[in-house]
């Protein structure tokens, strides 16, 4: 990865600050569209266990994350029995929130169900923006929604098929992220970027 863009003109949006992290996770990943199952199934749990709490909280976690829960290798998670929920439990480079981190190994479960009856992650959440990047063209982060009509859809089918943290608000936060959605303000650098334009 190359490294974040720090020109002081550089306009981006208000969220990064001035967070060194963070501005690389806004630079380099924000909204770019993702289609790595992997990858997919990392931002959906990293963005359930954030419910609560700041991303930025999340995002000095992840790489440890990504070390305890086995790369978010959902087929190792989903065979996660109470020794290493337990473990999990004591280690304080991440949330140790019960609930979440008892998400995790459910929605790995809920993830392998929907393999089984031939469905990816990639064809079925991209499949709430019909195969590609809704683009804003938001002005200010008053413009910004917490949910939409495709994150209630999104919530709602995700519950039904057995996950969890995937109330509409944490759906559209994952939009955000993995670039089913463009939500750089129109006067971020990234924005005209990512349109493809």
């Amino acid at each position: 990865m190359s490294k974040s863009i720090t020109q002081a003109d550089v306009k981006r949006c208000w969220w990064c600050g001035d967070d060194e992290l963070y501005r690389d996770y806004h630079d380099l990943e924000w909204g770019v569209p993702v289609h790595d199952e992997r990858e997919l199934f990392e931002f959906l749990c990293l963005e359930g266990a954030q419910a609560g709490l700041s991303w930025i909280t999340i995002l000095r976690k992840r790489e440890h994350y990504r070390k305890v829960f086995d790369n978010f290798d959902a087929n190792k998670i989903a065979r996660y029995q109470e020794a290493e929920i337990v473990a999990l439990l004591q280690d304080p480079g991440i949330v140790r929130n019960k609930l979440k981190v008892n998400g995790f190994v459910k929605n790995a479960r809920a993830y392998l169900e929907m393999q089984q009856q031939g469905l990816t992650l990639d064809g079925y959440l991209w499949d709430f923006v019909d195969g590609q990047t809704l683009q804003n063209n938001r002005r200010s982060m008053a413009d910004v929604p917490a949910n939409t009509v495709q994150s209630d859809a999104m919530a709602k089918d995700l519950k039904k098929r057995g996950f969890t943290f995937v109330g509409s608000t944490i759906c559209y936060a994952f939009m955000q992220a993995a670039g089913l959605v463009n939500d750089h303000l129109a006067d971020c650098f990234r924005h005209q970027e990512l349109t493809g334009e």
